[in-house]
């Protein structure tokens, strides 16, 4: 499907908006018009999840190219741009807000939930500073692609409503096509949300946004004595199981910055990300990332230091007394080190087949991971072929050949089998249980580089169709998508991620 609409008009498909942010103060936002594009393809659209939001999805099929490339702007829509601040790289950055993202405004889904719909990639807005607002469409597939993976691994994160190809070049180290994604969220709201407001010492607006979000995510808590000590509690949780759910997925963010921590929970912006084949607490894929502060094993400790920024914009509304405030806060911030603990591991036990707590447990997952970093192994591939050996000693063999070492292995598997042993569940069982939690395919980045360099030098868009189509049943075993499981061989290896800004 093509277009060549030039002009912002009123898109046949209904969009039912009911947009909140754009009702918060005005110095929240700023108004952000799509720029049109020249010949916008649809490449992509994601027909269950617009029916879940509640829209017309034969409509938007229809009229898709004009509206999620921004050309044609749906009736009721309030396009915005959404100011926030950050720490980049730990240095604090004052004013960033959306600089190629365009809020087009807020659905209520079919189960009642209130969903953000954001452009990325459309065009300039008022915080592009000196970029083109544009995405070129590698970054567009990645996101695709990743977004709706974490979907179906039960991870949070932000969805892919469509994916667009603008018929415009953009410019980076080298000419690409443009793309447009469209994004939906519980919210784009993010500690760099609250930054902003606190770097201009904003405290009514801090007030302002923190009622928005206990409405929007954390209806109830308003009630609470202390309900601002309780939103941060509330947020220190949802990001402590988070990430621990990152880490069990062997998912690497690549730049945990404050404004990409969504205050929601969810999973936001898929640049420099990647997944591990062999398994290393050190590992790095981010291009930017050269002092390896967002590694992969560096990632709670990340989550917590994003969670103590939150925690000083809230100060104010925490206690009058400022000593009082900083006690409540740090008490908050102390608590997440071992809500982190306890959700990974957890996670890490179920990926192992432990459901029954014992003293020694966390020993038995540190010594399989200590084993997977020795030799090396591949981290989806070890708990996926130890999900065949709970069956029984005579299917080790595939497992045990991933360990260059196998007595490192075959010790592991003798005190493991211990353990399980007192578990309630049969063998049987025990494996099946297993499966459901160990993925046998996820984005491999090799795959992905694939997908984009097909369609990026060739306009060709199989094998983009072929990984979400292998992506979206992660846990089952399907003939058909064998080959999406393998690890990469050595000329395949992908060492590198980048952000595509």
């Amino acid at each position: 499907m093509t277009s060549s609409v030039r002009e912002k008009t009123a898109a046949a498909a209904p969009i039912p908006f009911d947009n909140s942010y754009a009702r918060l103060p005005q110095h929240f936002h700023a108004a952000a018009v799509p720029t049109p594009v020249s010949e916008p393809w649809l490449i992509k659209f994601n027909r269950p999840l617009a029916i879940e939001l509640g829209l017309d999805a034969d409509a938007l099929e229809r009229e898709g190219a004009a509206i999620f490339s921004g050309n044609a702007i749906p009736a009721g829509a309030e396009p915005l741009g959404m100011a926030y601040a950050g720490h980049q790289f730990g240095q604090f950055v004052p004013l960033l807000g959306d600089g190629r993202a365009i809020l087009i405004g807020e659905v209520i889904d079919i189960h009642g939930r209130r969903r953000d719909i954001q452009l990325k990639g459309a065009g300039k807005t008022p915080y592009s500073r000196r970029g083109d607002g544009r995405a070129a469409l590698g970054p567009v597939l990645r996101e695709y692609i990743v977004s709706e993976a974490m979907f179906a691994l039960g991870i949070p994160a932000t969805r892919a409503l469509a994916a667009v190809v603008t018929g415009e070049p953009v410019y980076r180290e080298r000419v690409l096509p443009g793309g447009v994604i469209t994004r939906v969220a519980a919210s784009h709201i993010r500690v760099g949300t609250f930054q902003f407001l606190a770097a201009r010492g904003d405290t009514e607006g801090l007030k302002v946004l923190s009622d928005h979000v206990i409405a929007r995510h954390y209806p109830g808590i308003e009630t609470q004595e202390r309900p601002y000590l309780t939103l941060l509690q509330a947020v220190i949780e949802r990001q402590a199981s988070l990430i621990a759910r990152w880490l069990c997925a062997g998912f690497i963010h690549g730049v945990m910055n404050t404004d990409n921590c969504a205050i929601s929970g969810e999973t936001i912006d898929f640049g420099p990300c990647a997944f591990l084949d062999a398994y290393d607490p050190a590992k790095v894929f981010s291009s930017i990332d050269r002092g390896g502060r967002y590694a992969y094993g560096r990632q709670p400790a990340i989550g917590q230091w994003n969670m103590a920024r939150l925690a000083e914009t809230l100060l104010p509304l925490l206690d009058p007394e400022p000593s009082e405030a900083v006690n409540l806060a740090n008490d908050a911030i102390g608590n997440y080190g071992a809500l982190f603990q306890t959700h990974w591991l957890t996670g890490m036990k179920a990926k192992i087949g432990l459901h029954t707590e014992e003293d020694g447990d966390l020993d038995l997952v540190q010594g399989l991971l200590s084993a997977m970093h020795r030799n090396e192994t591949d981290f989806t591939l070890t708990f996926r072929k130890l999900c065949d050996a709970a069956e029984g000693s005579a299917k080790d063999g595939p497992l045990r050949d991933l360990f260059a070492g196998t007595a490192d292995i075959d010790a592991w598997l003798a005190a493991w089998r211990e353990r399980t042993g007192r578990e309630p569940l049969s063998d049987a069982q025990t494996a099946a249980v297993m499966r459901a939690v160990n993925p046998a395919i996820i984005p491999r980045n090799h795959r992905i580089e694939q997908a984009i360099r097909a369609a990026e030098d060739d306009g060709d868009f199989s094998l983009f169709e072929a990984l979400n189509d292998a992506l979206a049943r992660p846990y089952e075993d399907r003939p058909g998508f064998a080959a999406y499981a393998a690890p990469p061989a050595p000329s395949e290896e992908v060492l590198k991620t980048f952000c595509g800004t």
